[in-house]
């Protein structure tokens, strides 16, 4: 044995005893999280500690502890009773250092400001971002059209879309997506047009959700042939049908054409993704179950069963109840 290996065996017992301390002991460091840091800026947020908020906000960048959706939640308790809270917290996100950590910070403000309905101040906060060049892109913006054409505010969200214009941004697909979105979820099939035609005009490549919006559109003014033609466009195009898309057609052709309309395009779109055929069989089971279409359900049901789809626990309980109550009705 090597003089190292029998010193080592001299050594092992207290050195092993060593390492089992210090892998047991109960101070041992906990490395930071993006929850910690949430907990940290909430505590710093609610006592108006804007140094310590801007220390935190620095060093979760660095620890590499993003922000997440929960980090400005301290502003929605708070917000009615302080009118110079974003106005503060606007002047200490733009000392934070500068790049991704400054960034990320303003949007998940904007973010947050969007989901809590502050529309007015998200505004306020983009445009400090734009005077101060902190890197406003279309990402920023998207929370913002998604709140305001949520409430059918279109106005509202084509004078963002111009704000976008005038501040050099450039406007992406999914900009005019959140409006042609809302557009098609009221039937305005002419306004959703032009919105297409916008899309085309400044040399922008459609995208799932631009055809799912236009799905869903040709469906909702009983255009259901039309919504097919979309689908056979995205095969055509190379670009992947969403599930919604896909649940828009069936949903179409079993309120207008029939349920065997339905099943035969089930039968077309699938048979090469066993998740997509799960999905679409399993959609249109549900849609006849909740109309109590027994004998149609059952069918559907039963191919599924000779494909070895997997019906879905909540799915099978709903329809065995139907039988049930089909059952019942003739005793």
């Amino acid at each position: 044995m090597s003089l190292f290996c029998k010193t080592l065996a001299l050594k092992s017992p207290p050195f092993l005893l060593t390492i089992s301390r210090l892998l047991s002991s109960s101070t041992a460091f906990d490395p930071p999280t993006s929850s910690s840091y949430d907990e940290q800026v909430a505590a710093a947020g609610r006592s108006r500690d804007f140094e310590a908020l801007h220390r935190l906000l620095n060093q979760r960048y660095k620890d590499g502890c993003f922000n997440t959706k929960k980090t400005f939640k301290f502003i929605t308790d708070t917000i009615e009773h302080d009118e110079t809270l974003i106005p503060d917290l606007i002047q200490t996100l733009s000392r934070l250092d500068s790049g991704f950590a400054r960034k990320n910070a303003f949007d998940s403000l904007v973010s947050h400001l969007c989901k809590t309905n502050r529309v007015d101040d998200s505004v306020r906060v983009i445009a400090a971002m734009v005077r101060g060049e902190y890197g406003v892109n279309a990402t920023t913006f998207h929370p913002l059209l998604n709140a305001l054409t949520r409430k059918r505010r279109i106005d509202e969200a084509w004078r963002i879309i111009a704000m976008m214009k005038e501040s050099g941004t450039n406007v992406d697909v999914t900009a005019y997506n959140y409006v042609l979105t809302a557009h098609c979820v009221e039937g305005e099939a002419e306004l959703a047009a032009e919105v297409v035609e916008r899309i085309e005009a400044e040399g922008l490549r459609a995208d799932a959700r631009t055809y799912d919006a236009a799905a869903m559109g040709c469906c909702r003014v009983g255009r259901v042939e039309g919504a097919v033609a979309v689908v056979r466009r995205m095969a055509e195009e190379g670009v992947p049908a969403l599930y919604s898309t896909h649940a828009h057609v069936i949903k179409g052709l079993v309120g207008l054409a029939g349920w065997r309309e339905a099943v035969d395009y089930v039968r077309v779109v699938g048979g090469r993704d066993v998740l997509l055929d799960r999905e679409n069989f399993g959609f249109l089971g549900s849609v006849l179950v909740r109309r109590r279409r027994v004998v149609e359900a059952k069918m559907v049901f039963d191919e599924m069963g000779e494909r070895g789809l997997d019906v879905g626990e909540k799915l099978r309980r709903e329809y065995v109840a139907l039988l049930e109550a089909s059952k019942s009705r003739f005793e």
